[in-house]
């Protein structure tokens, strides 16, 4: 019997942090590997995938790294990041014969495309997965911010915040096991409570918008599949 996704475009939203694996600095080709293959079967789902990429795990202009730097130079820096991150993302499609195209929205021509709403909008409709680089392009917006606004641009049925751990928890699960997974929140909720879904600029985007995001982990294996499909994983954040 076929699978039926229960979204027809989506958007993931992918921290650096999570290329890592059991790295300390850098992009873990396995980890790398497998989360290319998990979306990979999302996108033959006939599911249309767009990607936002963080920088974090070479750059972040918030890092201890940036002490004592000029925030604004600090943050392009990380922006940078996130297009390495992107073109790494991209080879790794193109090894397993996904057809993916890099937007930055950062002017580096001879390297990726310029951000062109239209043209990402034509990318996807045609199949393709459009990895959405350097944030919003602008200093002081993290990339949960550009996840956001692409999300919206793109006009996705659900943004998927990409984690360590398979949901928002009452309290932090590794340091308190009583911890309760919520299954479902409203955005409100997850303001007042502040628990960390996203930062508060992009849950306020989403949340005026009716935007749903799902935040899951990306560390368990079919997690991905099983939230575009519709079965209960992570925790849906919604108006």
């Amino acid at each position: 019997m076929p699978e039926t996704p229960a979204y027809k475009r989506i958007l993931l939203k992918l921290s650096g942090e999570a290329l890592l694996g059991e790295d300390s600095y850098g992009i873990n080709r396995g980890t790398l590997e497998r989360i290319v293959d998990e979306i990979a079967e999302v996108a033959n789902l006939g599911v249309e995938v767009a990607v936002v990429i963080g920088g974090g795990n070479i750059f972040r202009g918030v890092a201890p790294g940036a002490a004592h730097m000029d925030r604004a130079t600090a943050d392009y820096m990380g922006m940078l990041a996130t297009v390495m991150n992107a073109l790494a993302l991209q080879d790794a499609m193109r090894r397993v014969n996904l057809v993916s195209r890099v937007q930055s929205a950062l002017n580096i021509e001879q390297v990726v495309e310029p951000y062109i709403r239209g043209k990402a909008m034509r990318y996807l409709e045609e199949g393709k997965v459009v990895i959405f680089a350097a944030g919003t392009g602008n200093p002081f917006f993290t990339t949960d911010t550009a996840a956001a606004l692409r999300g919206m641009e793109m006009n996705v049925d659900l943004v998927l915040k990409a984690t360590k751990v398979d949901g928002v928890y009452t309290d932090d699960p590794r340091t308190h096991p009583d911890a309760m997974r919520y299954k479902r929140l409203t955005f409100d909720e997850a303001i007042i409570k502040n628990l960390k879904v996203m930062d508060a600029t992009a849950l306020t985007l989403c949340r005026d918008q009716k935007l749903p995001i799902n935040v899951f982990s990306i560390f368990k294996p079919k997690a991905f599949k099983r939230v575009v499909l519709g079965e209960d994983e992570g925790t849906m954040v919604h108006v």
